[in-house]
């Protein structure tokens, strides 16, 4: 029985991540203070995706609405896309966002991570990193997140599925639960349940640092899409 729900649950992670092991051998660094960090080609990440759609450059910007040389541009890593940008591709792809920088390896039961090498996606606006290395906590996905002065979550509040947790690493940020805002610095944190509309802001002059832990109920429920999918550039 505990062979058949391990087997399940790593089923379960390659749905959710879409098979992402062979991608850090193609990986490149682009972090350059700490040049041994392993940071996803997000452009590769795309061509892969887009192929095996069976969809050229072409199709994939009409179905965007995206233009063509953008999307040259973005596979050949002579741009950075926004977050926004990803948003669009990932709707045209049918994928979650995190789909273009996760990175699984289905056949591990325990991940450990050096603070310095695991699988991010650098954007202009900060970094959003995964912690978790394609092992799920049940549905939950741990995601380190680095957001710069003044980015927030959008004007639309977030409705999904299951719990949200942050700790505040670094910085400070403001949480609006419903009609209540809640004020983190650094090692204050949040738990609630995220079907009450919630909204998320760095408010300091420095960029934040925080851990988030996103907990849908159900699996097929992609929070991090909603996210980060208008945060101001």
């Amino acid at each position: 029985m505990l062979d058949e729900l391990v087997l399940f649950r790593r089923r379960r992670a390659r749905r959710r991540c879409r098979r992402f092991e062979d991608t850090l051998t193609e990986a490149r660094t682009t972090n350059p203070v700490k040049p041994e960090s392993e940071a996803v080609d997000v452009g590769i990440q795309l061509r892969r995706l887009r192929q095996e759609s069976g969809l050229s450059i072409r199709s994939l910007a009409e179905m965007s609405g995206l233009n063509v040389n953008t999307l040259s541009l973005i596979e050949n890593g002579k741009t950075s896309p926004s977050v926004s940008t990803l948003q669009q591709l990932a709707t045209a792809l049918e994928v979650p966002i995190t789909a273009f920088f996760e990175v699984i390896s289905p056949s591990k039961s325990v991940v450990f991570q050096k603070f310095n090498v695991r699988p991010r996606a650098i954007f202009s606006h900060g970094t959003l990193e995964d912690l978790g290395g394609g092992l799920m906590l049940g549905n939950g996905q741990p995601l380190l997140v680095v957001l710069e002065p003044q980015a927030d979550s959008g004007p639309t509040p977030i409705v999904h599925t299951g719990h949200e947790f942050v700790f505040c690493l670094e910085g400070q940020m403001k949480y609006t639960i419903g009609e209540e805002d809640y004020f983190l610095e650094s090692g204050d944190s949040l738990l609630f349940e995220a079907h009450l509309p919630h909204r998320w802001e760095n408010i300091g002059a420095f960029p934040s640092r925080s851990l988030l832990i996103l907990c849908p109920s159900d699996e097929n429920d992609y929070p991090t899409e909603r996210h980060f999918a208008s945060i101001k550039q």
